[in-house]
C-alpha cells in the first residue's frame, strides 16, 4: 500500500512539474524576422532584421503561452545599402527615433498539441495594434546537439503599414506587408 501511495504521489508531482510554464530564450542565431512588400506592382521586395531578442513561455499541458519579442529595426537589411538607409529613415522605420519594434502576446491558440496562432500586440513607430500570427510549423523537443529543451516555429501575418503611421509612397509601395518570423528558443 505504501508503495502505491508513493508511486501515485510521484506521478502526481511529475505531472505537476511537467505542466508548469517553461521559459524559453530566443536564439538570435536561429531567429529571423522578415518582411515582404510589393514595389510598383513589378516585384516583391524582401528585407530582414538581423537582431532580435526575447522570451517565450509555454505551458503545453494547459495549452497556454506568452511571448515578448523585441526586434532591432536598426539591423534592417535588404541587400542594397541605399535602400536600407532609406527604409531606416523617417519615411519608413525612423530608426533614429524608434530603434525597436515589439510583439507581445499572452494568447496562444492550440489545435490539439499544435500551436496554430498567436494573438498579440505589434508596436511599430510607437503605435500598438492587434496582430494575429498564423503558426505554420511548430515543434518542441530536446535539441539534438545541446540537449536543452527547444521549441521552434514559423509564423506569418499580413499588416497594413499605414495603420502604424508608415504611409510613405502608398500605393506605389504596397500598404500590405507580409511579416514572417522564424524562431527558435531554448531553456
Amino acid at each position: 500500500m505504501h508503495q502505491f501511495i508513493r508511486s501515485a504521489l510521484f506521478v502526481s508531482l511529475a505531472a505537476t512539474a511537467f505542466a508548469a510554464p517553461e521559459v524559453y530564450t530566443i536564439d538570435p542565431s536561429h531567429t529571423l524576422p522578415t518582411f515582404e512588400v510589393k514595389h510598383l506592382g513589378y516585384s516583391t521586395q524582401r528585407g530582414s532584421f538581423d537582431k532580435s531578442s526575447g522570451s517565450i513561455t509555454l505551458d503545453l499541458a494547459a495549452k497556454k503561452g506568452a511571448t515578448d519579442i523585441t526586434i532591432d529595426t536598426t539591423s534592417l537589411r535588404t541587400g542594397w545599402e541605399k535602400r536600407d538607409a532609406h527604409l531606416k529613415g523617417e519615411d519608413f522605420f525612423n530608426t533614429a527615433k524608434f530603434p525597436t519594434m515589439t510583439f507581445k502576446s499572452n494568447d496562444f491558440k492550440f489545435a490539439g498539441d499544435q500551436l496554430v496562432s498567436v494573438v498579440g500586440q505589434l508596436t511599430l513607430l510607437g503605435v500598438s495594434k492587434p496582430v494575429t500570427l498564423k503558426v505554420t510549423d511548430f515543434k518542441c523537443s530536446p535539441h539534438p546537439m545541446s540537449k536543452k529543451p527547444t521549441c521552434g516555429a514559423d509564423a506569418i501575418a499580413t499588416i497594413k503599414r499605414s495603420e502604424f503611421g508608415m504611409s510613405a509612397y502608398v500605393p506605389a509601395v504596397s500598404d500590405e506587408v507580409t511579416l514572417r518570423i522564424q524562431v527558435e528558443a531554448s531553456q
